[in-house]
Parts: structure tokens; C-alpha cells; sequence
């Protein structure tokens, strides 16, 4: 797209279509549902830009194939959804081992084991604690609407290539499946500078480099994982992105994202016009957390509530980010259910001593 159109798209399209436009040029993938629609997207897609689509045998063939296409400097991506995403995790590691920049987008089902095909929030976990084996960890972004996936996809791909590290859209079923107008394209994306440390041909006019995670003496390699975490300290300080909304007086906070922070915003708007002092803070980026605002509302709120499609996951996160200051609730909904807003509005009324 060479000029900005506000179009209605279906998100898992859309954001194959942000890819491009930020310059991905390399998709590996495998079909499996709610997601299937972005690589079918990316293979009508990709030739006409002179980019490479492969549908590869199997999700950890693709994970390794985005891990070489990193490397040789391209921008890369793959997607997948919760069952694809776990055999995806240890070319994950690999990659954050490598410190190579990429792009993976899990458009969450319900699981665990084949589960089902219906939204989910249950991988925050995966993507946050445990995204591979090791020390490590990537960038999550969690979208709450197909205008900020699309929003998200170039500063996903511009801050993956900065940290050098893999970032993560953390979408669901929800969000891929369902069509939002979205402005979209008719932005200059610049050209990615040549990396410096890419392995992509030397030409006799720099020294070899080598792309490589693997250190057998343990001195090296402890060396290396604190300059890492070292660079994930000034990410935490720098790059944590949260929407507040009616937060400023609120005196009970829901904390929720992605598609149930849709959710859980309509029930906090009808609590406020019943009088009761709600607000929502929804984390955009889910690692790093913005602790910072989640300790700047606990110092007046009395209270938080977090809303997931899970068994409770983003809890701890909040907990420790207000250092059990304050006492943070839980309810969600799991397997593929939807929240409702009414059943939302219902936990804030509990909480602020009953409906008024």
C-alpha cells in the first residue's frame, strides 16, 4: 500500500500488511488456526514486494528459519498460535542466545495441549517467564485493538533491531479474527541500516562474523548473560508503554490487556456513571511491565482488580509491582470464554461494597 487508506481489515491480515510496510521481508510459517489467515496474507503478499514467504514443514523448521534470515541481517517474522508458539520456544532462545532481532506474533487459543480454537489469554506465562530455556528475555507487546497491532508491528521490528533480541505480539483468537476499519500504510519506511554484526558476507573488507550461542567456558558465557541483562535493565527503564484511563482518582484499578481490557474499560465507564471510582490501567507491554504506573495509582487506590482470559497469570505481575501494597483481586475466564462486561461491572460493585 503506497498511500495511507483507512480500510476495514480482519487484524491477523492487517498485521501481515504492517509487516510489510515496516520492511519484513522473510516469513517463515505453519498454518494452525486462529492465525492461519496472516500467512495466507504474507504468501499473496510478500512476492510483490520481492520478499521470501515459505511455508516450512513444521513450526520449529520455520522458528530456525527466521533464526538464519536474522542473522544475515533481514527483517524476519513468523507467526503462529499457542501450540506452534511452545515448539517455537527452543529457536527462541536460540535466537535471544545469538542476541538476533526478529519478529513473532502468537495469536492465542486455548489450551493447554491442542485445547481449543476459541480467544485466550493463557500464554502470558509462556511469553513472559518462560518464552525459552536460560536467562533471557523478549520484548511482548500486548494490542487491544487491529488498529494497534498495526500500530505496534514497526516498533516491535525497531526496538527487536535496537536491543538486538526477538519481540513478541502477543495477540489472541479475538483480535486475528476480528475486522476493525485501521488506517494503514502511505508511511516512509527508511531503509534498515546495514548490521554490523550480521553474517551476511564479508567481501574480504571486514573480519568473519560469527552468529552463535553456544559457550563452553562458563567464565564467557556468564560474561555475556549480565551484559545482557545489563541491556534488559535499560529497557526496563526506558520502554515500558501502559494506557491509563480514569486512573487519576480511581480507588479501585482493573488491570486487564489485549482483548480483555476492551472488556474490562466498557465496565469501568458504567461503574463511573454509577458513582463508583474506577479505572483501568492496561499494560501494552506486558515485558517490560510498567511497574512505575501501576506504583503511581496504588499510592490512592484502595484496591486492584485484574480481569484475564486466564486462571489468573498477569496477578503476580501486579503484586509485585505495587509490592503487595494494596490487595489485587482476580477474575477471568479461561478454555475460550469471553468476558462479559456486565460480569466485570459485577466484581467492581463487589468490591466497592455493592452495587449503587
Amino acid at each position: 500500500m503506497n498511500m495511507a487508506q483507512r480500510v476495514l481489515m480482519k487484524g491477523n491480515e492487517a498485521l501481515a500488511q504492517a509487516a510489510i510496510d515496516a520492511g519484513c521481508r522473510c516469513f517463515f510459517g505453519y498454518p494452525i488456526t486462529p492465525q492461519t489467515e496472516l500467512a495466507a496474507y504474507m504468501a499473496k503478499q510478500m512476492p510483490k514486494v520481492g520478499g521470501v514467504y515459505l511455508q516450512a514443514e513444521s513450526e520449529i523448521a520455520a522458528i530456525n528459519m527466521v533464526q538464519g534470515a536474522a542473522a544475515a541481517g533481514v527483517r524476519a517474522m513468523t507467526s503462529s498460535s499457542s501450540p506452534g508458539i511452545s515448539l517455537k520456544t527452543e529457536g527462541i532462545s536460540y535466537m535471544c542466545g545469538s542476541d538476533l532481532p526478529a519478529l513473532i506474533v502468537n495469536v492465542q487459543r486455548g489450551g493447554p495441549g491442542l485445547g481449543g480454537i476459541q480467544p485466550s489469554q493463557a500464554d502470558y506465562w509462556q511469553a513472559t517467564k518462560a518464552p525459552g530455556h536460560g536467562d533471557l528475555h523478549i520484548l511482548v507487546f500486548t494490542p487491544s485493538s487491529v488498529q494497534e497491532m498495526v500500530d505496534l508491528v514497526g516498533k516491535a521490528f525497531d526496538l527487536a533491531d535496537k536491543y538486538r533480541m526477538p519481540a513478541m505480539i502477543l495477540a489472541d483468537g479475538l483480535l486475528g479474527q476480528m475486522m476493525e476499519p485501521v488506517e494503514i500504510g502511505g508511511k516512509e519506511v527508511p531503509v534498515p541500516a546495514a548490521k554490523p554484526w550480521a553474517a551476511c558476507g564479508h567481501r574480504n573488507q571486514r573480519e568473519h562474523n560469527i552468529v552463535n550461542s553456544l559457550y563452553l567456558t562458563a567464565s564467557e558465557l556468564e560474561d555475556l548473560v549480565k551484559k545482557r541483562f545489563e541491556r534488559y535493565r535499560e529497557i526496563e527503564a526506558k520502554e515500558p508503554l501502559c494506557e491509563a484511563y480514569l486512573v487519576d482518582d480511581a480507588d479501585i484499578v482493573v488491570a486487564a490487556y489485549g482483548a480483555a481490557a476492551r472488556i474490562a474499560k466498557a465496565a469501568v465507564r458504567t461503574a463511573r456513571e454509577r458513582g463508583i471510582r474506577a479505572g483501568l490501567l492496561r499494560p501494552v507491554t506486558v515485558w517490560p511491565f510498567p511497574k512505575k504506573d501501576f506504583q503511581a495509582a496504588a499510592r490512592h487506590a484502595s484496591r486492584f482488580l485484574c480481569v484475564e482470559m486466564n486462571m489468573g497469570q498477569m496477578v503476580d505481575d501486579v503484586r509485585l509491582a505495587v509490592e503487595c501494597s494494596k490487595p489485587v483481586g482476580f477474575f477471568g475466564t479461561t478454555g475460550g470464554v469471553i468476558p462479559t462486561p456486565a460480569q466485570v461491572l459485577e466484581q467492581i460493585e463487589n468490591l466497592s461494597g455493592g452495587a449503587r
